[in-house]
């Protein structure tokens, strides 16, 4: 159960830097073992340097506390909204369990991005064996966030920004950032760059790319490409844009892509609508990046 707030004990606030950085933030937490109670206390302080997971550019944190292999009993935190270095402050407690039955148990420590409408989205987690702790004394951690097993292993995710001038006849792509990307380099980083295609009837017409940013897995690249195309030609006009990991040693990586036009995928097929939709006016978009065929 959760007793709810408390103050932060002082004098802890050290950040672990033992494991990788993934870049998905840090957990701040103390964990340790009430003898007399029988029970375990686990207090959640805060995270920093969270992702940021909705289009606002922030997150909706909270943290899922369980003690596997045991799935069915959770606790959970507050949802902090719009939040990319929540403070939680809480404290909760798994009463009347036998300190010999914590040795077999793993502290599992989940954050996820609430969502209202669909599925919580997993942030990062930490899992710690209880039997490598010494819970005998209250002892405060820092832990980077790893990414959540299980998860089905994710590219990343593109902003983009449509806007088409009927009159003037051009559609002008912003490229203005990555989100979360796969580290494809064996620092754990990227270099990650962007290429579109402007595609007619299936053939390649002209090609533009953004610059590189070295050794990061959220560039921003607020770049604007001005594509020159008539009313006429739109419905066969087809944009393919990916996020390329530069390498000077071999052949560039592809870390993902996004097909945009009349004939895409739904989210890219309504982004293109949108943007048709509202002329003059840009429509920006977050994008999954997927495997795509080449150009």
């Amino acid at each position: 159960m959760s007793t709810g707030a408390y103050e932060e004990e002082k004098g802890t606030d050290e950040p672990d830097c033992a494991t990788i950085d993934h870049g998905l933030g840090r957990l701040q937490f103390q964990v340790f073992y009430d003898f007399t109670e029988q029970t375990l206390v686990v207090k959640i302080f805060k995270a920093v340097s969270l992702p940021a997971k909705d289009f606002s550019g922030t997150s909706d944190p909270f943290v899922k506390i369980m003690l596997l292999p045991d799935k069915k009993r959770k606790l959970e935190t507050k949802v902090k909204r719009k939040k990319l270095n929540p403070i939680w402050n809480e404290m909760f407690l798994f009463e009347k369990f036998p300190y010999n039955k914590l040795q077999e148990r793993v502290l599992h420590l989940q954050i996820l991005d609430y969502d209202r409408f669909s599925r919580n989205d997993p942030i990062g987690e930490v899992n710690l064996p209880l039997a490598e702790l010494d819970l005998t004394n209250p002892t405060t951690y820092w832990k980077n966030l790893v990414p959540c097993k299980g998860s089905k292993q994710s590219s990343g995710e593109l902003l983009l920004s449509l806007c088409y001038a009927p009159t003037a006849g051009r559609i002008t792509i912003v490229v203005l950032k990555c989100r979360d990307l796969k580290a494809m380099d064996l620092t754990g980083k990227s270099d990650p760059y962007v290429k579109i295609w402007l595609m007619y009837k299936g053939r390649r017409i002209e090609k533009k790319k953004t610059r590189i940013k070295h050794r990061d897995l959220n560039p921003i690249f607020n770049e604007s490409f001005i594509f020159n195309i008539t009313v006429d030609k739109l419905m066969d006009t087809t944009f393919y844009v990916t996020v390329m990991d530069k390498d000077r040693l071999s052949r560039n990586e592809t870390i993902g892509g996004v097909i945009l036009g009349p004939k895409s995928g739904p989210k890219e097929e309504k982004h293109w609508s949108d943007m048709l939709a509202k002329p003059r006016v840009p429509v920006a978009e977050w994008h999954h990046l997927k495997e795509i065929p080449s150009p």
